[in-house]
């Protein structure tokens, strides 16, 4: 039995139920909702102010909410945030590293930080699987971008995850250094049964890796299904004459 059919039963591996943000400027999220189950990896979509770094954020710990709730792992955040961070970690190309701290240092702050048991050899383990041995010693601020990638990879695996949030994975990378990237987060996915929820806006990304779709538009969940199922209804051929149909207001969901 795979990893994915053993856990498709199990209590779900993030609950977002009703979950609203309201800040001075407006509403962020307007009570949205939706259960991922383990050991599957779901696209979040959505255009820029649609709620989706706040949604994530949220997910973290890193912001309460307005209303609602959210459990990771079957613990409450943000009160129980610290039952669970070492359970789960973020990926982002856009969060910086100390650039004059090399990857080995970086990566053993990050271990220490998420209390890594024998942190040289996990390390040394992410960089032969990663492919970072050579830059280990390596200034994080002398890194090419396909390097940057890889090693804030290295630093979302250095706990072993059993979620993994994503923003933009493979932003700003070549076609055959994505394609690689995104191997990695199938094989996490397939090995290890880790729960991913990735914010992209590369949408044939989307289409080759989330069995499942959330859209979010003006801080709400427009349309929720399969990418299939979403071309489908849309009468659409891929994802992104979907999204463009969304953000446009063009599509079903606006008028639904």
């Amino acid at each position: 039995m795979s990893v994915m059919s053993a856990n498709s039963s199990a209590n779900p591996a993030i609950a977002v139920e009703n979950l609203v943000k309201v800040y001075k400027t407006g509403t962020a999220v307007a009570g949205i909702s939706f259960a991922l189950q383990p050991g599957t990896i779901t696209g979040l979509l959505g255009g820029n102010g649609a709620g989706k770094t706040t949604t994530i954020a949220m997910i973290m710990g890193l912001v309460s909410p307005t209303a609602g709730t959210v459990s990771v792992l079957g613990k409450r955040m943000p009160q129980d945030r610290y039952q669970v961070l070492h359970r789960m970690n973020f990926e982002s190309p856009y969060v910086e590293m100390p650039h004059r701290l090399t990857i080995r240092q970086n990566l053993d702050v990050f271990a220490r930080l998420y209390g890594v048991q024998n942190a040289k050899a996990r390390i040394a383990q992410l960089a032969q699987e990663l492919d970072l041995a050579d830059i280990l010693d390596r200034p994080a601020g002398k890194l090419s971008a396909g390097q940057k990638t890889r090693v804030s990879l290295a630093k979302a695996l250095i706990n072993n995850p059993e979620v993994l949030l994503l923003d933009e994975p493979t932003a700003s990378l070549d076609p055959d250094t994505a394609d690689w990237i995104r191997g990695r987060l199938e094989h996490l996915r397939d090995t290890q049964g880790v729960t991913m929820l990735i914010a992209s806006h590369n949408m044939a990304e989307v289409e080759r890796l989330c069995r499942r779709v959330i859209i979010m538009k003006k801080g709400s969940i427009v349309d929720d299904d399969g990418p299939a199922q979403l071309l489908a209804r849309y009468g659409r051929s891929n994802m992104e004459e979907v999204f463009l149909d969304v953000a446009r207001g063009t599509g079903i969901a606006e008028g639904a």
